[in-house]
């Protein structure tokens, strides 16, 4: 009988999609590395979130491992070149919260353009300042896209409606944008948006893609949202720019000082770029949950489950 293990806790419909198709399931959380491996011994799936690092030293003491399953979109804490050299298939799931990403990036947008969160806490302090919370509209601007995957994509349908131009750049596809959004180079993003959000994966290409450098490049000064990855940002170089407002304010779901492992923020002490961006009034700060909403949670699982299924019984 064909053997899972799944290392993390999920939807409930993952493990009953699995049983049903015939599997032998094993759920086993809270395990420490070598305990992960130990339970892996044998089974033909293993399905993480992102507190297993499946390094090739991992996936060497797995000799029996066939496919190995991610809950959620993002695949960095998979040695994925590695794992397909030995013939192991590598899914993961960002059609399952594709939604709940777009709408929150579009919230975080809305949130910075409108002062929303500055101007909540004035008014529970019981400040009452209009003028000083004059929002901008969204309409009027162009956003710019980077990365135009499946978040990418997804956040794009969600402002639409907006009226705003829409630019996208992906550098490994072509000939992919609704007839809504304009594809472009990074040089043209670059000239024309004011907005820009990120939705690329972290690899060691995008790993502080978001520097010094890229962030003078821009013409005007921008809005900047990241619900991707944190180490895509490096954060001193954007504290810098929000000094010197060629970054006008900054939604970020995501951190370069998160801990995923952990599900946390780092060790003490803080570093000072983030001790900034806590305190800036032009920000809009969240824990890494723009895919974590009820409905996601059930679509994430569900669609893992059948990608699992499509390739065991194949």
């Amino acid at each position: 009988m064909t053997k899972i293990l799944i290392t993390d806790l999920t939807h409930p419909v993952l493990e009953e999609r699995l049983r049903e198709a015939g599997f032998n399931v094993t759920v086993a959380t809270g395990l420490d590395r070598d305990e992960t491996i130990a339970a892996a011994q044998g089974k033909d799936a293993l399905v993480v979130r992102s507190k297993v690092i499946v390094d090739r030293q991992f996936i060497d003491r797995c000799p029996s491992l066939r496919c190995i399953g991610r809950v959620g979109a993002g695949m960095e804490t998979i040695d994925v070149a590695y794992a397909e050299s030995r013939g192991i298939v590598c899914l993961n799931s960002p059609e399952g919260n594709r939604d709940a990403v777009g709408e929150h990036t579009a919230s975080l947008l809305l949130a910075l353009l409108c002062k929303t969160a500055a101007a909540d806490a004035e008014v529970r302090q019981g400040l009452w300042q209009r003028e000083a919370n004059r929002g901008l509209e969204l309409g009027p601007r162009t956003v710019g896209i980077i990365g135009f995957g499946n978040m990418g994509s997804a956040f794009a349908k969600k402002i639409s409606g907006f009226g705003c131009k829409i630019l996208a750049y992906d550098k490994y596809k072509y000939n992919y944008a609704p007839k809504y959004v304009e594809e472009c180079s990074l040089k043209e993003l670059q000239q024309k948006a004011d907005i820009v959000s990120l939705h690329v994966p972290l690899t060691p290409e995008t790993h502080h893609m978001v520097d010094a450098a890229f962030l003078g490049a821009f013409a005007k000064p921008i809005h900047l949202l990241n619900t991707s990855r944190g180490s895509v940002v490096d954060t001193a170089a954007l504290v810098d720019a929000m000094e010197r407002q060629r970054v006008l304010g900054a939604g970020l779901d995501v951190l370069e000082y998160e801990d995923m492992s952990r599900d946390g923020l780092a060790a003490q002490p803080e570093p000072e770029p983030l001790q900034y961006l806590r305190r800036s009034p032009r920000t809009v700060l969240t824990p890494h949950v723009a895919g974590w909403t009820v409905e996601s949670r059930y679509k994430l699982a569900d669609v893992l489950a059948r990608k699992i299924i499509a390739v065991l019984c194949s």
